[in-house]
């Protein structure tokens, strides 16, 4: 899910993820949780718009199904991920607590705007269509890669090689997006085109690439790396190229939110300031490289 930015504090140094592609999240369409979790990291001084500081939390809507950004402790309802301390980050430096709502990414959007939470962080790419509905303020850069079988036994290097096969993505997302689009492109060019199966959840997209239902599953970058460590006798990454397709990732607030897109805008800015950034993409191993605003 992608994009130009918005919302950002100019000159920031943003990262981009190098294995990245694109986009954005997952999932179904109901909220199955909420968890608060505690931060850790500097504290700035950075002001709370009065709701979230008399509540004493900054609640996000997360999609909880997208490892490494937002996924749950094995056995656990405890929120774990990127974004996760990214969020709990940006909480921290407004001097409140952050919480999760786990909601399923089809259904992000209007959760945000039926107040059901302050912000969505989700790897949500902030995209011009997005944009008509969110403001944005973006943190990270990623792009997409296929996930194939370590031995390649359909032989998929491309979109081209997706001919006639399968491949599996999360329903809602940007990654969806552009696999329409690629299909589009293949049938003007006279190439049968690819099936595509979507999943209400990202996990059960990458399951079905696991248990042999489809060819190929795709997704934001990171997460296909994240898959591939996990389980390198079974996944590699697809080549020509491995990554394709980068857009900003942001946290989106309501329109006309402007104190709390102004406080977020803040605390990502101290983020990357005081190298709590480069800290977290280190620890979920989320290879990245500097981009100028």
């Amino acid at each position: 899910m992608h994009r130009q930015k918005i919302s950002t504090v100019p000159g920031l140094a943003l990262l981009a993820l190098a294995v990245a592609l694109a986009a954005g999240c997952g999932g179904g369409g109901k909220k199955a949780s909420s968890t608060t979790t505690a931060s850790t990291g500097t504290t700035t001084n950075i002001q709370a718009p009065a709701n979230i500081k008399s509540a004493g939390k900054l609640v996000f809507c997360s999609d909880i199904t997208y490892p490494p950004e937002e996924f749950y402790k094995a056995g656990t309802t405890t929120p774990q991920g990127s974004d996760i301390d990214i969020g709990n980050e940006v909480a921290k430096r407004m001097g409140v607590t952050a919480r999760f709502d786990n909601t399923g990414f089809e259904g992000i959007i209007a959760a945000l705007l039926s107040k059901k939470c302050d912000a969505i962080i989700s790897g949500m790419n902030d995209t011009p269509e997005r944009r008509k509905q969110v403001a944005f303020v973006d943190y990270l850069k990623v792009g997409q890669s296929f996930l194939i079988a370590k031995s390649n036994p359909k032989h998929i290097t491309d979109i081209k090689s997706l001919s006639g096969k399968v491949a599996s993505v999360e329903v809602g997302t940007t990654n969806k997006d552009y696999l329409d689009a690629q299909n589009k492109k293949l049938t003007a060019q006279g190439v049968k085109p690819f099936k595509i199966i979507t999943f209400p959840k990202d996990t059960d997209a990458a399951n079905a690439l696991k248990t042999g239902k489809v060819d190929a599953y795709f997704a934001d970058s990171p997460v296909v790396a994240y898959y591939v460590g996990k389980d390198p006798s079974s996944f590699s990454f697809a080549k020509n190229p491995e990554v394709v397709n980068p857009i900003p990732i942001g946290i989106a607030i309501r329109k006309g939110d402007t104190e709390l897109q102004n406080a977020v805008t803040q605390a990502i800015k101290a983020i990357y300031s005081d190298d709590t950034m480069k800290q977290i993409i280190a620890k979920w191993k989320l290879p990245a490289f500097p981009v100028k605003t």
